[in-house]
């Protein structure tokens, strides 16, 4: 078994078909069969099924072991690269839409300054969608929600936030201005939430049946920053972590609701089990923490820990 020929399936995955796989590799057709070909007889299975254009089942299982490979590779160069010379290489960082907008200015900031030689790239994306992404190894690390149970990968915490519910101006929970108010508060309204089984779902649905209260929603979104977005436009009060509201968004036609004996919402540092950080993901993983130490007391309702 050869790279080139895990390169091949992988062109092909992409791809479709043998000629477009061999004009992104700058090859010939014959040469991406000839690979293809002898990668299903050393393994004894077939990986491609011609006339779909498509990987088979164990098709997939070898893709998913080559973007490993590639992806240890990579790191092994940026490695050694790194014990040469200066911390040098990629890195590619996922992170939940609300964390991005406070966390990444003085990250990205300090990572220039720290480590000029690491290429950055970052996904915005919700932990639903980083989460295949860093199994697969299109991620080396991802800040993302927690709890998570994943055989493939680790969470350690980050911080812990707050969660609010934003009321549109004429709502009628916005009558008397920002309150605390109780979850029960909110049954007879129709509320923004997050899809039940994320993790921020399971936070309000356990307060809620704790109460012995039923929520009512109007839609449920995968994405707390459209959420947020839809409440501050007037559409209907949404239940968020308190990041969701940016600083530089205008106050007057919104208030802002804190949830009495709600739990927390927790983000945390999600990497792979198996394989090794590279040098530039090692060095992004310490600045997140340092950085998030440093920003969580200036930001009202957001704890370290």
């Amino acid at each position: 078994m050869e790279l080139k020929q895990l390169d091949a399936l992988a062109a092909v995955a992409e791809h479709g078909r043998f000629s477009a796989a061999a004009r992104a590799l700058d090859t010939v057709q014959s040469n991406i069969s000839t690979h293809i070909a002898r990668l299903e007889d050393d393994l004894g299975a077939l990986l491609v099924d011609r006339s779909a254009g498509e990987l088979t089942p164990e098709g997939q299982v070898v893709l998913t072991r080559a973007r490993r490979i590639n992806t240890e590779l990579a790191a092994l160069r940026d490695d050694v690269a790194s014990m040469t010379s200066r911390v040098t290489g990629r890195v590619r960082i996922g992170i939940i839409g609300t964390t991005g907008r406070w966390l990444l200015p003085p990250l990205l900031d300090e990572l220039n300054r720290s480590f000029p030689d690491v290429v950055t790239t970052v996904i915005d994306a919700t932990t639903t969608a980083l989460i295949p992404l860093l199994e697969h190894g299109d991620l080396d690390l991802a800040v993302l929600n927690t709890p998570l149970q994943h055989d493939e990968l680790f969470t350690s915490p980050m911080f812990e936030e707050q969660l609010v519910v934003i009321a549109p101006q004429g709502h009628e929970l916005s009558a008397e201005g920002d309150r605390s108010i109780h979850i029960s508060e909110l049954t007879d309204h129709q509320l923004l939430l997050s899809p039940p089984g994320s993790n921020l779902r399971a936070l309000i649905d356990e307060a809620a049946q704790h109460e012995n209260v039923q929520l009512q929603t109007v839609a449920e979104l995968d994405g707390i920053r459209l959420a947020a977005t839809l409440a501050f436009q007037g559409y209907a009060p949404a239940i968020v972590p308190v990041t969701a509201i940016p600083s530089w968004v205008a106050r007057g036609e919104w208030t802002v609701l804190s949830l009495q004996d709600m739990a927390p919402r927790h983000v945390g540092l999600a990497v792979r089990r198996r394989g090794m950080l590279s040098a530039p993901a090692s060095a992004t993983r310490d600045v997140l923490r340092q950085m998030v130490r440093e920003l969580a007391p200036t930001i009202d309702g957001l704890t370290a820990v």
